[in-house]
């Protein structure tokens, strides 16, 4: 069995210290660049202990929901467990203390697209939301990757409801623990080819990036693009990332 983590907290009442990391983060930057490009990094968010515990609990099965292998269902190679409720105290800690500061994003964006700005300051009241609509699986997860492992492009959706934001941290150290498995985003561009877009990662760095649509300013006005994510071939070693998605699945 891998080590435990540390005791389960609310989301809604993190605790401090990643409470504080995360609104010491430059948000002004990040709303900048999630606008711009769809995609923005936190800079190393997470402390190294922090990301080898995460990574660590992958052999405990007493703390997730289900197990995925990728190539059973033919989303590319490597595997991923989806963590049961309650979540370890450091992945509901994330999630409760980034989502207020996204959904500022995610409203504006719902603007820009003609849709209703109406996403709630705290992530238990979105909870609420997503558990009336029989969303009620968590979905925040812990993947793994091995040399010729990879991710097909793809979008986190699970049900009627989905934020339009979701983070995954980088837990092993590029150069050291792996070579290779890059994140890779893709943004599919009405009566354009795509854009491809590969962004570097430090281990304990978090990527925010658009889990479907988001909206780009265009010539005549705003216009909808869609966004697709996955890693690449990893090349040696081993990757784990930690996934924090924001809506439950069904």
């Amino acid at each position: 069995m891998g080590a435990r983590l540390l005791p389960v907290a609310t989301e809604d009442a993190p605790a401090p210290h990643v409470a504080a990391r995360v609104a010491a983060l430059d948000w002004a930057r990040i709303a900048t660049d999630l606008d711009a490009w769809g995609v923005a990094t936190t800079g190393p968010l997470l402390a190294r202990v922090e990301c080898a515990a995460l990574a660590a609990g992958y052999g405990d099965e007493a703390i997730f929901r289900s197990h995925v292998v990728m190539a059973r269902h033919g989303f590319g190679r490597g595997e991923y467990k989806y963590y049961a409720y309650a979540l370890p105290e450091p992945v509901a800690a994330l999630r409760g203390a980034l989502y207020p500061h996204l959904a500022a994003t995610a409203n504006r964006w719902q603007e820009a697209l003609g849709q209703p700005a109406d996403y709630p300051a705290r992530h238990d009241a979105y909870l609420e939301r997503c558990h009336a609509a029989g969303q009620r699986k968590p979905t925040p997860l812990l993947l793994r990757y091995r040399a010729g492992d990879y991710n097909c492009l793809h979008q986190d959706l699970y049900g009627a409801l989905s934020f339009p934001l979701q983070v995954a941290f980088l837990l092993s150290a590029p150069g050291r623990d792996f070579s290779g498995g890059e994140f890779v985003l893709t943004e599919q561009r009405p009566r354009m080819q795509s854009r491809a877009e590969v962004v570097p990662l430090r281990q304990g760095e978090g990527v925010i990036f658009a889990v479907n649509h988001r909206p780009v300013q265009g010539g005549r006005g705003v216009y909808r693009v869609a966004m697709r994510h996955g890693v690449s071939r990893l090349r040696s070693g081993e990757r784990h990332t930690l996934g924090v998605i924001f809506h439950d699945a069904a």
